[in-house]
């Protein structure tokens, strides 16, 4: 489950991480915004990826505050509609720095990253620079982080995010996280400040969280939820189905190595039909960002034929890219090839040649 940006803070808030000033306001709520505000951030709380780029987070001096909010109001950001907004005073920001503590499957363990370069997407810096990445993993049973560890992940920044550290680490274990995210973390000549946050909390750990679970969703997850595969909304413009999510993150994480943009992870899972594979490739047709749709998709209980049937009966508008292999491969392959689809041999081929129709 994931937390929109004003929820998220108020977490973070309670646990003695400070958070610029701020007011929630709900669409068609009258506000009043301190006159001691001289310029403020109007933020969309919408759950999609990349809504800064999308045009959900504009700047307004505080006479233009309330039109500017209801411009925002009017908007639609990556096709969702705005019914809440954040406004927050804007920070004398003197540095940014990116800090995120989530979960190392292959270690079984909390891994923490921190780097000096924050404000921009993490995948980012590590692909242009690596080496600023500071990575380490914690033994579950801490209940905090040792004192080597932050000496590790700081490495000359302030000392004071020391203690950022230790309450967000307490953050992701009280609240059954699996990704606890700040980024930025700023400092200001007010000391340091979530300038924004993400939490993800495991669905599996609501009722231990006091949380519904019939919990608001986007309309593209209760789409998904309802056909019965799971999706997250990415910031990207190439759209991806895979089946089994290994398959599928190994597919996203391709796509990002290879210099393009996922829109999604979309994973219709084992034994898809071609009525499942329809609505996941109609789904991905319905994003505005999304120019080039990939498949990528192993048969062993999914019948490769099923697969090659749904992504016809589709008919995106969307350049469609299938990589197939497995059960009824050659059946599902001819199904394609009929209709001048790509069709590709290899994950890397299929993700270098959709990066290539993206851009």
């Amino acid at each position: 489950m994931k937390l929109k940006e004003y929820e998220a803070k108020a977490i973070l808030e309670k646990a003695g991480i400070s958070i610029p000033r701020g007011i929630l306001v709900k669409k068609g709520e009258d506000f009043l915004v301190s006159p001691d505000i001289k310029e403020a951030a109007v933020k969309a709380q919408v759950e999609v990826a990349g809504r800064g780029k999308a045009g959900g987070i504009l700047m307004a001096e505080n006479a233009r505050i309330r039109e500017t909010t209801e411009e925002l109001f009017r908007a639609s950001i990556k096709g969702v509609p705005v019914e809440e907004i954040l406004i927050e005073e804007k920070l004398q920001i003197q540095h940014e720095y990116y800090l995120s503590i989530t979960i190392d499957r292959s270690k079984k363990a909390p891994v923490i990253l921190f780097t000096t370069e924050g404000g921009v997407d993490i995948e980012e810096v590590a692909q242009k620079n690596p080496d600023a990445i500071k990575k380490t993993t914690i033994y579950p049973l801490l209940s905090d982080v040792p004192g080597y560890t932050l000496r590790y992940l700081l490495n000359g920044a302030p000392g004071e995010i020391g203690a950022v550290i230790q309450k967000l680490y307490s953050v992701f274990r009280s609240k059954d996280a699996l990704l606890a995210e700040i980024n930025p973390l700023v400092i200001t000549p007010d000391g340091l400040y979530a300038a924004d946050a993400k939490l993800i909390l495991d669905d599996n750990a609501l009722a231990r969280q006091g949380i519904k679970e019939n919990r608001d969703l986007s309309d593209r997850e209760r789409q998904a939820a309802a056909h019965g595969f799971s999706f997250v909304e990415l910031d990207g413009n190439i759209g991806v189905i895979g089946n089994g999510a290994g398959l599928t993150m190994a597919t996203v994480d391709l796509i990002n190595r290879t210099g393009g943009r996922p829109a999604n992870f979309l994973d219709v899972g084992g034994g898809a039909d071609r009525v499942r594979v329809a609505h996941a490739v109609r789904l991905l047709g319905s994003m505005p960002d999304v120019t080039v749709i990939i498949v990528n998709l192993l048969g062993g209980i999914t019948r490769c034929d099923e697969v090659a049937a749904g992504i016809i009966e589709a008919g995106v508008s969307q350049k469609i890219i299938v990589r197939l292999a497995g059960t009824n491969e050659a059946e599902g392959k001819a199904l394609l090839s009929s209709k001048g689809y790509l069709m590709l041999d290899t994950m890397e081929e299929a993700v270098t040649a959709a990066v290539e129709a993206a851009s």
